[in-house]
Parts: structure tokens; C-alpha cells; sequence
């Protein structure tokens, strides 16, 4: 609704240029996007949809991409937010979220593996199953820590300036980082059992829209 609000806006003004209107209408589904990750309980579902509702893979369902790479040690801040000491091992994950071809999202995941059943530690350990749904017997829901926009096509203050004053609005990359989030993944009790940073990439809007210009994915 929001993104359809902002292109009307774009096209009714007088005389946009087409690159213009598809820089307002990739800002809109960026905002989109980025608030139905907030609202949701599941980053797993919601990317789904998002895959699913802009025909982006048949069947629209994510698989986490692993880095085998050494784990990355958890600050004491991430330890606090978990409630862990200093000695409680983590598990780690380093994971590209993708859809079909699509890499929707690189996380960083850590983990409290002693909070977790014997599968779903195998589960993690062994598959590209994403975490959320590895984990989704134990009702788990998100507690955002913080948000973070990397990237938009259009200058800060691009709703009070006049068209003719935005020139060349920025194309958006299939891997550019268009927003971070970091949250907390806790049970019903309120236990903690995850925290994950997730960047969210250009290939998310990697869809056919109104619009080809070089506002457009490439």
C-alpha cells in the first residue's frame, strides 16, 4: 500500500522522468519490506511472502546458504542479551538466506545450542535449513534490538525537494546492503536462545516492477 501511495505521488507530479519514479518506487518497497521484518514474529516467513507474493522462485521457500568459515565470537553485549556467561559455548552460523536464486539476506546467528534439542542442534549443524524454522517447535518470537537503513536511492530529504532537484537517482545492486537488523529470538517464557544480525540485500526488489530504467535491479 505504501509502496503503490509513493509511485501515484511520483507519477502525479509534473513531469518526472522515469528514473525518478523508479528511484521513489525502489525507496517504497525498501520501507516495505523493512516494515513487515519489523512487525513479524519469523524473518523466515515474511521473506517467503515476499519471494512468494512477487513471483521470485516456484516453490517460494528459503534455504540458508552456510559459511563454513571459523565462528565469530560473541561480544559480552551478545552474551548479556542471551543471558549466558563468558564460559557457555554458542553454536555460530554464518548464513546467505536465498530464495530460488535470489541471496535475500547474509545473517550472523549465535546461539544458545544447550537451549536447543538434540535435532535441532543436528538440524543446524548438518543442513541449509533456516534457523527459524529449525527452531520453530519452540514458538520463538522476535525482540528487535536495532534497525539500521544502509542504502536508499534517494538523498535524505528527497520528500520536500523538488523533482527537477534529484538528478541521477542511485540504481540499486543485486548485492547491495540495503538495511540491517539485530534481534533477539526468545521462547514463550521469555528465554533467549538467539541473537542474529541481518543485512538485507538488493536482490529482495530483483523482480519485474512498472518501471525499467536505471532505477531498476540489475
Amino acid at each position: 500500500m505504501w509502496a503503490a501511495a509513493a509511485l501515484a505521488l511520483a507519477t502525479a507530479t509534473a513531469g518526472p522522468s522515469s528514473d525518478y519514479v523508479s528511484a521513489v518506487e525502489t525507496e517504497a518497497l525498501i520501507s516495505q519490506l523493512n516494515a513487515q521484518l519489523l512487525a513479524s514474529s519469523s524473518a523466515t516467513s515474511t521473506l517467503e511472502q515476499w519471494c512468494a507474493a512477487h513471483h521470485m522462485a516456484e516453490p517460494a521457500r528459503l534455504s540458508a546458504v552456510r559459511d563454513k568459515g571459523p565462528p565469530r565470537p560473541a561480544t559480552p553485549e551478545t552474551r548479556a542479551r542471551l543471558q549466558v556467561g563468558a564460559d557457555e559455548p554458542l553454536g555460530f552460523r554464518h548464513v546467505r538466506l536465498a530464495c530460488g536464486r535470489y541471496v535475500m539476506s547474509e545473517a550472523d546467528n549465535w546461539y544458545v545450542a544447550s537451549r536447543l534439542s538434540v535435532e535441532m542442534n543436528r538440524v543446524l549443524d548438518t543442513t541449509d535449513t533456516p534457523f527459524g524454522r529449525a527452531v520453530l517447535a519452540l514458538g520463538v518470537h522476535r525482540q528487535t534490538v536495532s534497525a539500521e537503513r544502509i542504502w536508499s536511492p534517494l538523498p535524505a530529504d528527497w520528500i520536500d525537494a523538488p523533482v527537477g532537484a534529484i538528478a541521477s537517482p542511485q540504481p540499486v545492486r543485486s548485492d547491495q546492503s540495503l538495511f540491517r537488523h539485530r534481534a533477539i529470538l526468545l521462547t514463550p517464557a521469555g528465554l533467549p536462545v538467539s541473537e542474529v544480525v541481518e543485512t538485507y540485500q538488493g536482490a529482495v526488489l530483483d523482480f519485474p516492477r512498472h518501471a525499467a530504467s536505471p532505477g531498476s535491479v540489475r
